[in-house]
């Protein structure tokens, strides 16, 4: 298994690595570039162009070394299911985006209504192939069962991830390296738990990220815009359900959920006291503010994530 799961980070790596060069030229000519919010840190200004929707090239690399290597289960074409259409959500998010020339795409009740219908559809083949409604506490053998909540549940996990992931994605290999992080702690659990299509399907995650990474490093030469980040919000989501370990990803995908936090902190903070808490949100941002470069922001939550993906790791497996 361990074979098949290196061959496949491999595979993914190298597809994003040779097709990047010839994607990134292409969204130049077709002036893809991304635009940039006058509200936002005065140095990200001079990003305003930069190729965007780069997420394509991700899902590309995706899609074709899962649809190889894996055993095509049903698990494996749920994960399919969630990941291409949130991706699909993204798409339009940021075609409408760079063709009207404007900060906004969809409008936040479009895409909330787009990501609920994926959601949805999800919950029906889960209720068809059985899926257990208990969910587990981290690091011990209990759990509860939510019954016919779990699938309300698992609608706010899938819509709520996808979003969170969308806010970290806010620095140049920001989201790119903590998404590697959590999809490869999420591979090794898949593996251990005998789930070979989720493994896979990890594992083609972290190849995709880590070769996409090499052209999103500060100073990035593409974004992946929400293509990629409502994408891989979605798929993580899936990933945790199908492996059973909803409650681990608040601790895996730590770095997301305080990206989060941040922000409806950052909102309620402000409409109920008329104060603010951080400098700016998401919580990245503040730390700019701060006078942190980029580059130490970026490899400080990569850390975090490292630790955090640790953790989750020790509490399902030594615990």
């Amino acid at each position: 298994m361990l074979n098949v799961i290196l061959l496949t980070i491999i595979a993914s790596f190298a597809i994003v690595l040779l097709s990047a060069p010839l994607f990134i030229p292409v969204l130049r000519r077709l002036k893809f570039g991304q635009s940039i919010r006058d509200e936002g840190p005065k140095s990200h200004q001079k990003k305003k162009g930069t190729p965007t929707m780069g997420g394509v090239i991700i899902l590309l690399g995706i899609s074709l070394t899962t649809f190889k290597f894996a055993n095509h289960t049903y698990e494996f074409y749920l994960l399919v299911l969630v990941t291409l259409g949130y991706g699909l959500i993204g798409f339009l998010d940021d075609f409408i985006k760079i063709y009207f020339k404007r900060n906004l795409g969809l409008t936040a009740k479009q895409k909330l209504l787009g990501q609920m219908i994926i959601a949805a559809i999800f919950c029906y083949f889960l209720y068809n192939i059985g899926h257990s409604t208990e969910v587990y506490i981290p690091g011990s053998v209990y759990g509860f069962d939510l019954g016919w909540l779990y699938f309300p549940f698992v609608v706010i996990m899938l819509v709520g991830a996808s979003n969170a992931v969308n806010l970290t994605d806010g620095l140049d290999g920001l989201l790119s390296g903590t998404a590697a992080i959590a999809f490869g702690a999420y591979a090794l659990l898949a593996a251990r738990y005998s789930e070979p299509d989720i493994a896979i399907f990890s594992a083609a995650v972290v190849g995709a990220v880590l070769g996409f990474l090499l052209y999103n490093a500060h100073p990035a030469k593409v974004f992946m815009g929400d293509t990629g980040s409502l994408a891989l919000g979605g798929a993580i989501a899936a990933v945790a359900v199908l492996t059973k370990t909803e409650l681990l990803l608040v601790i895996i995908g730590g770095v997301f959920v305080v990206e989060a936090l941040s922000v409806i902190l950052q909102v309620l903070s402000f409409k109920l006291r008329g104060k603010r808490i951080f400098r700016m949100s998401p919580i990245h941002h503040h730390f700019e503010l701060e006078g942190w470069s980029e580059w130490k922001v970026v490899t400080v939550f990569w850390l975090a994530g490292f630790c955090l993906a640790g953790i989750g790791i020790y509490l399902e497996v030594f615990a």
